[in-house]
């Protein structure tokens, strides 16, 4: 149980009893890790992921719970520590029946001195849980005045009052069970003389060289002398430090000549270098990247502006909203992550925004973003609810927002920090607020204000926004639907039911949020549902809908655009070709806009359990229809369609996110529904870096009779593309058979190649394996007598057994 041991630290990860305070549930836990995974493994409870399970488990959240374990401690007589982060939430901490901490910050680090409470021999820690929704009602009932939560969001109620994951009480595709436990480090260190509490660094670029300020706080119990050894790269010195009781910061600048910089994804080498900071009995790594970064809000005429500058060059933010990976923490993995975020960056993604309502996630995350390029828009955990602004929930949030800060900050990929998620919409949501906005937008002040002069204090160069969406600072306005300053969230099309093209008339600065559902796929579906239950309306699939109206409002987007699906699995395709279609709709139009916009981050990127939602990818990593648009739509060279605002004409635009200009050469075709192509122009152009233009614009007016128009390009850096677009609504064309087949050929590692052929045309075509595993190509247009080699990937594990069944749709098979 203890095999991570050393006579300075004894580690307590591993295995716990667990046990209801009632005393009538008792098993084995593992931490890190949650109580209903525990309950799970041990049968006490159904899978809350299956059917309609969830409503069953609601029981364990309202308990309180224990869990313990034993250790053995040798040297009593030295000075001993708890180090405990990510306890959620609400919970005390016993070591020999004496209390040693009482937490209630799932986002922070406790370190108490335990000394007095051990003993030689044997030792027994125990954790009580205390039930967050009894904690959030108590602490509700003791706030000067009642402050709301958002009951669409958040089923299990108070959910504010605590400081842990918004999400865990629910959301529009959350479930709703209030999970705890203890998900990061957990062990008992002894204080030899000091330890290191934070390592911040900063960054000042001169000439040709760039100084790297580095501070180092140090703890220690009584004043003491300590060698300290500091590292970056090869070069590596050591200082003797006088360090005082409690904390001593140590300053120490390093100068790097002709640099390596940082770069975000597809801008540019992600070059790090590793800063060392080692005691006689602690030895800490940093990955650092040198780079600067600039927000800027200039104005101009439309208002002003939203852009991020790296290392003195604007880069186009091209990405999605990060959730957390699972519900339940025991699901989750390194592995697991890293296969997400690789995703985002194979589809072309710089970007992903950290949203509020789940965790600053684990010091790992950040270093896979650093190597991977991936910047990362840093929310503050607050997130559509209103919040507390008494003394002792500030001075919580102050020590969280310390911590976090300065644990945070030196990563090269977090390049701003935002204090909250549509904290300011939430202000006009409920009714206390609408009665009595000076109370409330005060209250919202305090916090906000506590927040940022906290960040400025941990890092005092670090970029803040104050909330999101937001106008710009002391802007409380709607940032919903002003699109002139500032970042934007757009939900008008979802949440308002307005059409694709509505995306085309708003021209947002940045949209940090903008999306559309789709359900997840038939492999995930069938991880929760019986075959009786394949019904849009069935009770286990709303179950799985959290977002209320959202099966109709899938449905009634299709009646809007296609001829309605044949069956079950052909609605589920269908779901997910709209979504993409939605999605592509606002991103190529606003892409097309730069430098006026600058960034698109649509929601959302990942799920938290098998459910219909706003993702891109499924519960478990596959792609979905939209995953496979955006590594097109965000590919840095891309054309695409635009219809004029007089509707006259198709203006081709095309764009160019690189640092070198580009010719792009273009042949477009009309497109007849038996799948012949007429060639109808042909074009080249030149696009300067970092830009937009029109390539060519076509008046439909000289279009022969045809519905569709096809065209391809490619550029001189050897990017490619190609695309459609209807001149009517999809369900107004008569389309004739695709004669799809399929010939598949088993290659090594159980890989597949398949060749997509067809006889006619064949809009949206989509592979689907009873296998999960990844395509090279997926969601495709083929005309008549096409052939397209597709290799297929099976998911890490998959291999070894029997071979893969595929099966194809597409737009006419849906609903002939």
């Amino acid at each position: 149980m203890n095999s991570h041991n050393t006579s300075n630290m004894i580690d307590l990860t591993g295995q716990w009893s667990l046990t209801s305070v009632e005393g009538d549930y008792t098993t084995v836990m593992t931490l890190p890790g949650d109580v209903h995974s525990a309950l799970r493994a041990a049968d006490i409870i159904s899978d809350p992921y299956y059917g309609k399970n969830e409503n069953d488990v609601q029981w364990v959240a309202e308990r309180d719970w224990v869990i313990e374990r034993r250790f053995t401690v040798d040297d009593v007589d030295a000075a001993w520590y708890l180090d405990i982060d990510n306890l959620d939430t609400v919970a005390v901490v016993f070591i020999n029946d004496a209390p040693v901490l009482s937490a209630d910050n799932c986002f922070r680090r406790y370190r108490p001195d335990v000394s007095k409470a051990l003993q030689q021999g044997e030792n027994l820690i125990r954790i009580r849980f205390h039930s967050s929704i009894k904690a959030g009602e108590e602490r509700q009932a003791r706030q000067p005045f009642y402050v709301p939560y958002h009951t669409g969001n958040s089923p299990i109620a108070n959910g504010n009052m605590l400081r842990k994951p918004q999400s865990h009480f629910g959301w529009d595709w959350n479930l709703a069970i209030a999970p705890l436990g203890c998900y990061g480090t957990i062990a008992l260190k002894k204080l030899e003389s000091a330890r290191v509490e934070h390592i911040v660094t900063h960054q000042l670029h001169v000439d040709s060289g760039v100084e790297v300020h580095v501070a180092v706080t140090l703890f220690a119990a009584e004043p003491v002398i300590v060698p300290l050894h500091l590292s970056l790269g090869d070069d590596r010195l050591r200082l003797d430090i006088g360090v005082s009781a409690g904390e001593t910061v140590v300053r120490h600048v390093f100068y790097v000549e002709n640099p390596k910089l940082w770069w975000p994804a597809g801008s540019g080498e992600q070059a790090l270098y590793e800063l060392k900071v080692e005691l006689p009995d602690e030895t800490i790594t940093r990955q650092i990247g040198l780079r600067t970064v600039e927000l800027l809000t200039d104005k101009d005429g439309a208002g002003s502006r939203f852009a991020f500058r790296i290392n003195g060059r604007e880069i186009f933010c091209r990405g999605a909203n990060w959730i957390p990976a699972d519900a339940l923490f025991s699901l989750t993995s390194p592995e697991k992550t890293e296969d997400l975020l690789c995703s985002a960056v194979e589809a072309n993604m710089n970007m992903i925004r950290v949203w509020g309502g789940g965790f600053y996630e684990a010091d790992w995350f950040y270093d896979l973003c650093d190597r991977l390029g991936l910047m990362v828009w840093q929310d503050f955990m607050f997130s559509c609810n209103l919040y507390p602004c008494t003394d002792d929930f500030l001075e919580n949030v102050d020590k969280e927002v310390d911590y976090q800060v300065r644990r945070l900050s030196s990563h090269p990929s977090i390049v701003l920090w935002c204090g909250d998620n549509e904290l300011v919409g939430a202000l006009t949501w409920f009714k206390e607020p609408l009665e009595n906005r000076d109370r409330y937008l005060v209250a919202y002040d305090r916090l906000n204000r506590t927040i940022e002069v906290a960040l400025k204090k941990a890092a005092p160069e670090a970029l803040w926004w104050p909330s999101s969406p937001a106008s710009g600072y002391l802007d409380y306005g709607d940032a919903w639907h002003a699109d002139g300053s500032g970042d934007m969230h757009y939900w008008s099309v979802w949440h308002e039911n307005k059409s694709f093209d509505n995306y085309r008339a708003i021209r947002p600065r940045f949209c940090s949020e903008f999306g559309f559902q789709s359900y997840t796929s038939m492999n995930v579906i069938r991880s929760y549902a019986d075959e009786k239950d394949m019904n849009i309306s069935s009770p286990v699939i709303e179950h799985h809908q959290k977002n209320a109206g959202g099966n109709e409002r899938i449905a009634g987007t299709m009646f809007r655009y296609f001829r309605f699906p044949k069956s079950f699995e052909n609605f589920v395709y269908l779901s997910q070709v709209q979504q993409a279609l939605a999605i592509k709709t606002a991103v190529e139009f606003w892409r097309s806009l730069k430098p006026h916009c600058m960034g698109t981050l649509y929601w959302q990127l990942n799920d938290t359990w098998p459910v219909a939602s706003w993702s891109s990818l499924d519960y478990g990593g596959n792609w979905k229809a939209l995953h496979y648009l955006a590594r097109r739509f965000f590919q840095p060279v891309a054309v695409a369609a635009i219809p004029s605002d007089d509707g006259e004409k198709l203006v081709f635009s095309m764009v160019n996110d690189t640092a070198e200009d580009v010719a792009i050469d273009m042949n477009v075709y009309a497109m007849a529904l038996d799948g012949e192509r007429i060639p109808l122009r042909s074009a080249n152009g030149e696009c300067g870096t970092n830009a937009a233009a029109t390539l060519l614009e076509v008046k439909l007016a000289d279009i022969p009779d045809a519905n569709i128009v096809v065209w391809d390009f490619i550029a001189s850096n050897g990017m490619t593309g190609e695309g459609h677009h209807v001149l009517d609504t999809y369900k107004m064309l008569d389309f004739a058979p695709a004669g799809l087949t399929l010939e598949t050929v088993a290659l090594a590692n159980g890989e597949v190649e398949i060749s997509v052929s067809a006889s006619g045309l064949a809009l949206f075509v989509m592979l689907e394996s009873d296998m999960p595993g990844r395509y090279s190509d997926n969601v495709f247009d083929l005309s008549a007598g096409e052939v397209r080699k597709v290799i297929f990937t099976p998911t890490k594990g998959q291999v070894g057994g029997p071979a893969p069944s595929f099966r194809a749709y597409d737009l006419y098979s849906s609903y002939a």
